[in-house]
């Protein structure tokens, strides 16, 4: 019981510092070379419009050194607010790969999924939809993402 309770408090140790290191979390987090995130989508239309909008660099904020756009003016508001809200779990990285293996997979922006609250994007090629995979075992990959995501974090 005492190592169980250890390692939860390791873990929330950790995602604190993850959380709190700008420099760490850019180099960790699916980012271009230029540190956009979402590969220039609005993190805040999959809430608002429930699809994917590419944003514009005429509405760019760099929140923890990673670098975001948006679609207009209202969605770049709300993002500032509360940027926790609107960011992608697992650093913008496909939650399948990262619940199935732990890997740093690529995403397609538009093929996503928000679940209480929170975005997941999925990598989705013409043969490999990784959101169907998902859907099929979400409890599982959705812990073992989250367990995964934590080591990452973690090991900062």
């Amino acid at each position: 019981m005492k190592a169980i309770f250890l390692g939860f408090i390791v873990l929330i140790c950790s995602a604190t510092v993850f959380a709190q290191d700008p420099v760490k979390r850019k180099e960790q987090f699916n980012l271009r070379k230029d540190g956009l995130a979402i590969q220039g989508y609005d993190p805040v239309a999959y809430f608002t419009q429930r699809r994917a909008v590419k944003g514009s660099p005429a509405y760019s904020f760099s929140f923890k050194n990673v670098l975001y756009h948006f679609s207009s003016p209202a969605t770049l508001k709300a993002f500032k607010t509360t940027p926790e809200r609107y960011e992608p779990e697992y650093g913008g990285w496909c939650a399948y790969a990262m619940g199935d293996s732990g890997d740093k997979v690529e995403i397609d922006p538009e093929t996503f999924k928000i679940i209480d609250g929170k975005l997941y994007l999925f990598y989705h090629t013409f043969f490999n939809n990784t959101l169907t995979k998902w859907n099929k075992d979400e409890t599982s990959l959705h812990r073992k993402a989250d367990m995964n995501w934590t080591k990452i974090a973690g090991a900062l």
